[in-house]
């Protein structure tokens, strides 16, 4: 009865340990932490740049320790005194994309990057580290946290961008927020931006699993305004002046939209609740991108309008990699073959027992070529036409023309959305 008696409390008290409370290691205020990545293909480096406070904090209250996905990069953060993991989370960047490309093959450059984390009560120790495709270590950087540091920036008190609920179905710690701002907008056009913002939500909750689970979130419009109407088009040579500099022609891809003023984008919600980003660029070219927990863009007046904001969501939002590829192109050198991706709706067999294994009937051929399957392993998915697979012959993630996300995407959403909110 004695040893019964025993591990009985030793379940107990384990079960304590890890039953880790919000408020016993954090206020009720969000820590923004802004790093600068810097680097080439064959060496990154990583700086802390500035820390600042701002009131309120809008993320999770919960699975504080747990990683939301597996990615290319990681920040955790412990308890100083006791060595205690107290907050983490995952994350990709713009700069860690670059890196696989020719220019950075010749040359170094830095990009801004910012993350958000509940605002500790007392000294904690943060480390954060990049990743290659490979999953190898690339850079790392420890710093300590110290609450009461004169040098933290007080943001948000004095001047705060103005903002109205789109949709609004709870409060920050009962919904995921979503905040969506003006990209290329006059202060005359913000009406406009106001119209486009409604239909970002309406267009994600005329999908599954949003449909279903649209009662999880809140939609903020936040009005960014900019000198100059429309972004910038460099293939065009037309250059203008917004609110986040953002511009096409991202790695000089023409329809790869994307900004790396990262915070001029952090300092325009300053004061508002968030916890991801989706710009609205007020244009008529086809475009867009998407990085997992950083932000979105995509063109507010293209004909495919509805389609992109879904698919680029799937990317930011729930961490999901692009199902197309090019019949040219054997290796893209994105996803080496001997190695398991991270997103969850790709694999290269290397271990599918992670990923959709469990959704696939017994005697599924592998490679499947039935395109009637709903859920099988097609060959061709991340850029590539041969070695990577993915879940269906078709997917919001894959085509524009898709009326919904395939079942294995479906359920990485539904665990994301999970992993917020209950």
């Amino acid at each position: 009865m004695r040893k019964i008696i025993i591990a009985a409390w030793l379940i107990l008290t384990n079960t304590a340990i890890h039953a880790q409370q919000f408020e016993d290691f954090f206020t009720e205020q969000t820590l923004r932490i802004d790093y600068v990545f810097t680097g080439n293909d064959h060496e990154q480096q990583i700086a802390l740049d500035e820390l600042s406070a701002i009131a309120g904090w809008a993320g999770r209250r919960h699975h504080l320790a747990d990683m939301p996905l597996k990615s290319h990069g990681q920040l955790v953060m412990r308890d100083k005194g006791t060595g205690q993991v107290i907050y983490t989370t995952s994350f990709s960047s713009l700069f860690q994309e670059w890196t696989a490309t020719d220019e950075a093959k010749e040359l170094t450059k830095c990009y801004e990057n910012c993350f958000l984390v509940p605002f500790p009560k007392k000294e904690s120790e943060v480390e954060i580290t990049l990743m290659s495709y490979r999953h190898e270590v690339v850079a790392s950087l420890k710093h300590t946290i110290n609450p009461s540091d004169i040098l933290i920036h007080q943001k948000g008190k004095e001047h705060v961008t103005p903002y109205k609920y789109i949709v609004q179905n709870g409060t920050p710690e009962e919904c995921i927020d979503i905040a969506i701002l003006a990209e290329g907008y006059k202060q005359d056009e913000m009406e406009l931006f106001y119209e486009d913002a409604s239909k970002v939500s309406d267009f994600l909750f005329s999908y599954e699993p949003f449909k279903s689970l649209q009662h999880k979130f809140n939609f903020i419009a936040v009005a960014s305004t900019s000198e100059d109407s429309g972004v910038s088009v460099p293939k065009r040579g037309e250059w203008k002046q917004t609110a986040f500099s953002s511009n096409y022609s991202t790695f000089y891809s023409d329809r790869y939209l994307t900004t790396s003023k990262l915070k001029a984008v952090h300092d325009a919600l300053a004061g508002i609740p968030y916890e991801h980003i989706v710009i609205l660029a007020n244009t008529e070219e086809y475009g867009g991108g998407g990085i997992y927990n950083s932000l979105m863009l995509t063109a507010a007046h293209h004909s495919t309008f509805r389609p992109v904001v879904v698919h680029e969501f799937g990317h930011s939002f729930a961490g999901l990699a692009d199902e197309y590829f090019y019949d040219d192109d054997v290796m893209s050198g994105s996803y080496p073959l001997d190695i398991e991706p991270w997103e969850p709706n790709i694999t290269t067999l290397i271990d599918f027992n992670s990923k959709w294994k469990d959704m696939i009937k017994e005697g599924t051929p592998i490679p499947t070529n039935d395109p009637s399957a709903s859920i099988g392993v097609f060959e061709g998915g991340g850029y590539s036409s041969k070695g990577v697979y993915r879940p269906a012959y078709d997917c919001r993630m894959r085509t524009n023309s898709s009326p919904v996300f395939c079942p294995v995407c479906d359920r990485a959403i539904r665990r994301i959305i999970s992993f917020y909110t209950e």
